[in-house]
């Protein structure tokens, strides 16, 4: 086994390719996603008004959502026609119409009618758009109800709304796109990265063998497959401290999202992550028959991975032969465990269902990994 992680080592330091997916990718991917995603929260949303009312509790309306974060106001328009017209030179993202009846319904204490339309290009905006309105709404609903009953002279009934509701975000405080989605991606980088740089070593060492009557120069004939594979699996994980303790460490701290989580936690928690995506990625590298195999891997690979890790759609809501299939996926569990402990503060006690299963992996891949090495050397008759 140490002659095994020594010829993987010597391996991995002089091969740019597999050098740019162990250092380069698990530390530049990071910073550029999470300098993608900001600013977090999107603000000063043009939106253009077709008020065919013309009242004073339309105009007060207007004032109220072009006051919130998240609207600007851009401009007045006689019709829905213009404001689409303006819609599709993407000058504005939403288009708020208020009825001609609407203070009419409101001073007859019926429902005022107010429609908003908003480009459905990037749900993001759709849900800060909907979020604002939403808080308006609720609080227009307090201010004419209050008006009501001050015209029925019973001020003194009405202390505010029947129940008052507060949000408060858990593991999310400022409702930010990058504080939701960068911890669980650092998870799927540190995987895919692994995954990618072991299958193009993998697919370089079948060239060799080819070129060499089916035996590779650069690595112990005579050990055992399970010592081979558990050299190599070591020698990844072990260079994979340094790149996961900075995308799971640092890059939170730099750029301020969530991070409440002891680093003792979530680093022990990420050593069976480690090791199950490198035995994960041995056992693919099996069917890799030449360097360039890895690139085909992610086109594969990669937008799969991130959906059955239940990152943008809960796990619970797919079908259950998915769900299945993302149980073997290592990142599944880890991406998880590590927000649970990450942005919630959970020890490796309350995911240690995680915990186990990413143990179950590597040994089951770690068993996977020594059939196809030995299924590797019968082919080529070593």
């Amino acid at each position: 086994m140490a002659i095994a992680f020594a010829a993987e080592w010597r391996i991995v330091l002089k091969d740019a390719g597999v050098l740019i997916f162990f250092i380069a990718l698990p530390i530049a991917y990071p910073i550029v996603y999470t300098l993608v995603y900001n600013p977090e929260v999107l603000e000063k949303m043009p939106v253009v008004v077709v008020d065919n009312s013309r009242t004073a509790e339309s105009r007060d309306l207007v004032r109220k959502i072009g006051a919130t974060p998240a609207i600007e106001i851009y401009d007045y328009v006689p019709s829905l026609q213009e404001a689409k017209h303006l819609v599709d030179a993407n000058e504005v993202f939403g288009i708020l119409e208020i009825s001609s009846d609407y203070a009419k319904e409101i001073g007859r204490g019926e429902t005022g009618h107010v429609t908003f339309y908003c480009d459905m290009a990037l749900m993001l905006r759709f849900r800060t758009f909907a979020f604002s309105l939403t808080e308006v709404q609720i609080a227009e609903i307090g201010s004419i109800t209050a008006d009501r009953i001050s015209m029925l002279g019973a001020e003194s009934l009405y202390t505010g709304m029947p129940v008052n509701s507060e949000s408060y975000m858990l593991g999310d405080p400022q409702q930010g796109f990058a504080s939701f989605v960068m911890p669980g991606i650092v998870v799927l980088i540190l995987q895919q990265s692994m995954v990618l740089g072991a299958v193009m070593i993998m697919g370089t060492a079948r060239q060799r063998r080819r070129r060499n009557h089916g035996f590779d120069p650069l690595m112990p004939v005579n050990s055992p497959a399970y010592a081979i594979v558990w050299g190599k699996a070591l020698c990844y994980t072990i260079f994979y401290i340094t790149p996961a303790l900075f995308a799971l460490h640092f890059i939170p701290s730099i750029f301020n999202l969530p991070h409440v989580g002891s680093a003792v936690q979530y680093l022990l928690f990420a050593l069976p992550f480690l090791l199950a995506s490198a035995f994960f990625g041995i056992t693919l590298g099996a069917v890799a028959r030449d360097r360039e195999s890895a690139f085909m891997l992610i086109v594969i690979t990669s937008v799969v991975f991130l959906f059955l890790s239940g990152l943008t759609w809960p796990r619970y809501a797919m079908p259950d032969a998915w769900q299945i299939v993302g149980d073997f996926i290592p990142a599944t569990w880890a991406v998880e465990g590590f927000i649970q402990i990450n942005s919630n503060n959970a020890v490796l006690s309350d995911v240690i269902t995680n915990y186990y299963w990413l143990w179950g992996l590597a040994a089951a891949y770690s068993i996977l990994g020594a059939l196809s090495e030995k299924w590797l050397r019968v082919s080529h008759g070593v």
